[in-house]
């Protein structure tokens, strides 16, 4: 995956609209939408699937020359800066003879996942399968001697599991040319490395996608890292995609070339990707290959909230497992996978074929949607257990039919009130993490415009995740598992909050913001008009809470309340939170 120097990069090209016209070798320039459509269905069904990254990283397992080299597990060829012929001495140790494919695949089905992507080739540029175009491959520099690609597609697809690869196109710190794209755009740091990017595409990475495209037929193509990976050069992978009909690939392989899915990484987007097909990927713990001293495993808890968030916002989950030179899957990963199938056992339905959320994000949990030819259901995964047994459903308009605990099939009385629909539950949940119920609605889904109120304190708090954004640049980012409103660097750029107060009165406003720089500021509109210097913090990552003023709210009436730089002065500033607290 990437390391920290791809981050900004990677954000940018993920996001980015890319060209209006179609790109020469895109195979896909003349679908049709319901072809498309039709094309994207089996992912779009299966919103959950198993990312494996597996190499000679796993032998070291994150130790060099005694020390524990930082970053991801992957990378500890350029974060160690290991010479090319040490790196490849690390193969005669990777032996894989514990490597069970059908274990792998049958893991993934019983945890509940569709669809499974390993890594044929990662930045190291060794390959798991044989190749013809370098001999720094499986077969030929390692004592395992045998494709393991090859059984693994078999294993999956004989359990219905779709099969997807991973290739890191540009970047391979062992090919002569390769570490070009890896490391500030030079040579490298061993004169092994060296060579031109141009002939590595063509006499490597073009015949080894052609390998596995035609050898694998995958389902998926995960590209990986577009850096210097310019309209000509991707425009040579591009062209090989139809030597499997039908392929998915991503938005990494550079040139110009959106694909099909846009790939967030180890975080969720406030919002998701509306109108585009989406997938964030996540590790188990803090790295993607194996590190032998990795054991901070993300609990149960997140993960299943984590699957519920991401299809709330009509994305796909793939989560990372990282095997060992052995070919073992870490013990923690198999036993949180199995308990993440439990629950998709009870509560898959409300994820397989869903769509994203009518109602946006509610303060008890999530909702996840199927239509149903003219009616439709609601899934409303519930985090907080009400205390007083109702739970409101906001803005929902529609008439409500039934609805269900998934959990034992348990019948619930439901019903309407000025507030949404209303759903009364028993005293407690069937599951500590996430129950469902599942609500069944007249028609498709109207929606009151939505606003932020109070909470159970009195006050107003406006998050990133409930933000109506402005502009060109200004969105909503996650750092260090906190959402912030960040790349605001047009001040041109608004963002605002749709509120309604239950009490009138007066209420404090107040900012907690970032900056690494002086002289910005912003004006707050719609509640009247206040103005406030945000304060210098040192860095992005450092907030303080700046007292903005004093307004006044009246009682029931929906307020918009915008964020607007003064110009004059203006750098960039990230937002956390804007809150407005009840005077007595």
């Amino acid at each position: 995956m990437k390391n920290r120097l791809f981050v900004f990069a990677g954000f940018l090209i993920t996001l980015a609209a890319g060209p209006l016209f179609a790109l020469e070798g895109d195979p896909y320039a003349n679908e049709s939408p319901a072809q498309k459509d039709e094309r994207m269905g089996w992912w779009r069904q299966a919103k959950f699937g198993m990312f494996i990254h597996w190499g000679v990283y796993a032998v070291p397992a994150g130790t060099y020359d005694g020390k524990q080299i930082g970053g991801i597990g992957e990378w500890i060829m350029l974060r160690g800066k290991i010479p090319v012929a040490t790196y490849q001495g690390y193969a005669r140790e990777f032996n894989p003879v514990k490597y069970d494919p059908n274990a792998w695949a049958e893991l993934a089905k019983e945890a509940g996942m569709r669809y499974m992507v390993i890594t044929s080739k990662h930045h190291d540029g060794f390959t798991l399968f044989p190749s013809e175009a370098s001999k720094w491959n499986i077969a030929d520099a390692t004592p395992y001697k045998k494709d393991l690609i090859a059984p693994l597609a078999e294993a999956a697809r004989s359990r219905g599991i779709k099969f997807g690869l991973y290739y890191s196109q540009a970047q391979d710190w062992t090919n002569p040319g390769g570490a070009k794209a890896g490391y500030n755009d030079g040579e490298g740091w061993d004169d092994a490395q060296k060579g031109s990017f141009d002939q590595y595409i063509d006499q490597v990475a073009v015949p080894q996608v052609r390998e596995i495209l035609t050898r694998y037929q995958p389902d998926v193509l995960w590209w990986d890292t577009p850096h210097l990976m310019n309209a000509e050069r991707a425009e040579k992978l591009a062209k090989l995609l139809p030597l499997k009909p039908g392929i998915i690939h991503n938005n990494r392989l550079g040139g110009g070339y959106r694909g099909d899915t846009e790939t967030p990484e180890q975080h969720i987007p406030a919002k998701g990707f509306p109108g585009r097909d989406w997938e964030t990927c996540m590790t188990m713990n803090d790295t993607w290959g194996y590190k032998s001293y990795d054991h901070n495993w993300k609990p149960l808890s997140t993960l299943i909230t984590n699957l519920v968030d991401i299809a709330s916002k009509g994305g796909n989950y793939l989560l990372n497992v990282g095997p060992t030179a052995e070919g073992e899957i870490p013990a923690e990963s198999i036993k949180l996978l199995k308990e993440v199938g439990a629950w998709m056992r009870v509560n898959g339905e409300s994820i397989y074929g869903t769509t994203a959320s009518p109602v946006g994000k509610p303060s008890w949990g999530r909702c996840t949607l199927k239509t149903n030819g003219e009616n439709s259901t609601v899934y409303l995964h519930v985090f907080e257990w009400p205390k007083d047994g109702k739970l409101i459903v906001p803005g929902l308009l529609n008439q409500p039919v039934s609805a269900d605990l998934l959990a034992g099939d348990v019948k619930l009385e439901v019903s309407k009130s000025d507030a949404g629909v209303v759903v009364n539950l028993p005293a407690s949940p069937p599951d500590p993490v996430s129950s469902t119920i599942k609500l069944d609605i007249q028609g498709k889904p109207e929606v009151a415009e939505p606003f932020v109120s109070a909470d159970k304190e009195g006050v107003i708090r406006l998050i990133p995740g409930d933000a109506l954004f402005e502009g060109e640049e200004i969105q909503s980012e996650e750092k260090g598992g906190q959402s912030n409103i960040g790349f605001w660097t047009n001040p041109k750029d608004t963002v605002s909050w749709n509120l309604r107060a239950e009490n009138e009165g007066k209420y404090i406003v107040r900012i907690e913001a970032a900056s690494p720089s002086e002289g910005s500021a912003l004006m707050i509109q719609g509640v009247g008009k206040l103005a406030c210097s945000v304060p210098k913090t040192g860095a992005y990552e450092t907030y303080q809470t700046v007292k903005v003023g004093e307004v006044h709210l009246p009682r029931g009436e929906k307020v918009k309340l915008t964020l607007r730089p003064v110009v004059d002065g203006w750098h960039p500033v990230n937002i956390r939170k804007v809150e407005l607290l009840p005077q007595p």
